[in-house]
């Protein structure tokens, strides 16, 4: 878990300017702030970080001491007990799931390992591989029990933190650089999620985000000002592989077995970081139409559709 070394600039006026990243959770935090104290502000950096290693402790699928791997050895046998954070989070996964019927699912990682997408190099399985992982699917298989805060599964399922585990983080690292004292700021999980705290020096809008053109890296699809708000962004062009001329990508659709279709990538502006990472991939899933009808007032959603010409569209 390496962490880079600060560096500071002067910002405008008598503002100063501190960034630095940290590897955790199988991703990049980097994080700038302005403020006018370069102690206070690289004390804020390190506990942010500090939280980003505890969580990363928590809710890591590869550490087998961890809480998470914890859930996944046992709950199928029976109730495991947990803490009130886990369970808290996973009550937000079910939710989630419930609510995109069942676009978005947290056991759907033996489909991905089966697509080919944990290692890296796609592949097509066979119908009878795709079967196989639906059996072995499905988020109506996690049973929490809010009396007693246990988890079970009422089937050999495993929960998977890749769709949650960041934007969590990203929240909880801005509430750590708000708690000491920190009023302007940006926090990014590799460029997937962002979190914007105020706005930066001479820019009162906020934090200026970008969205390339899926088709057109050069060209701009759209431009978003965060400011006490965080974008999360999914693409097919983030993972995928070609095979038979037909583009294949990581976003998988645990309803079907098969990678998502007909999107080129979605980006949710939400007030949470856990919110926008976690609805990227349902509206990814179901599309424009579904996505205009169902989500929250709060939320800025931009898609861009696979067609010959692109549509890229705002639902505001």
């Amino acid at each position: 878990m390496a962490m880079a070394p600060a560096w500071a600039v002067q910002g405008p006026g008598s503002q100063l300017r501190l960034e630095r990243s940290l590897d955790a959770m199988g991703t990049t935090y980097t994080i700038a702030v302005y403020g006018s104290d370069r102690y206070a502000l690289d004390a804020a950096l390190d506990d942010a970080f500090e939280e980003a290693r505890r969580l990363d402790a928590l809710l890591s699928n590869y550490r087998p001491e961890s809480e998470w791997s914890k859930v996944n050895r046992e709950a199928a046998q029976g109730p495991v007990q947990v803490s009130e954070e886990l369970f808290r989070l996973l009550e937000k996964c079910v939710a989630y799931s419930r609510q995109s019927e069942g676009a978005f699912d947290i056991t759907v990682g033996p489909l991905m390992k089966i697509w080919g997408f944990y290692k890296g190099s796609g592949r097509i399985p066979h119908r009878a591989e795709i079967r196989t992982a639906l059996g072995r699917i499905g988020w109506q298989h996690i049973i929490l029990d809010p009396k007693v805060r246990t988890v079970r599964f009422d089937a050999t399922v495993e929960i998977d933190p890749g769709g949650i585990g960041k934007g969590y983080a990203v929240d909880r690292m801005a509430d750590v650089l708000r708690s000491k004292g920190v009023t302007s700021g940006l926090i990014s999980a590799g460029r997937s999620s962002i979190y914007g705290i105020g706005a930066p020096p001479n820019e009162p809008r906020g934090w200026r985000v970008t969205l390339p053109d899926p088709k057109d890296a050069k060209k701009t699809a759209a431009e978003v000002f965060l400011k006490n708000e965080s974008m999360s962004t999914s693409g097919s062009s983030e993972k995928f592989f070609v095979a038979g001329g037909v583009t294949y990508s990581h976003i998988m659709d645990p309803r079907t077995g098969y990678p998502s279709r007909g999107m080129l990538l979605v980006s949710v502006v939400a007030p949470k970081t856990l919110d926008s990472e976690a609805w990227t991939k349902p509206y990814f899933i179901l599309g424009r139409q579904w996505a205009a009808q169902h989500k929250p007032k709060e939320f800025r959603v931009f898609l861009c559709e696979d067609r010959t010409e692109i549509a890229c569209v705002s639902l505001p």
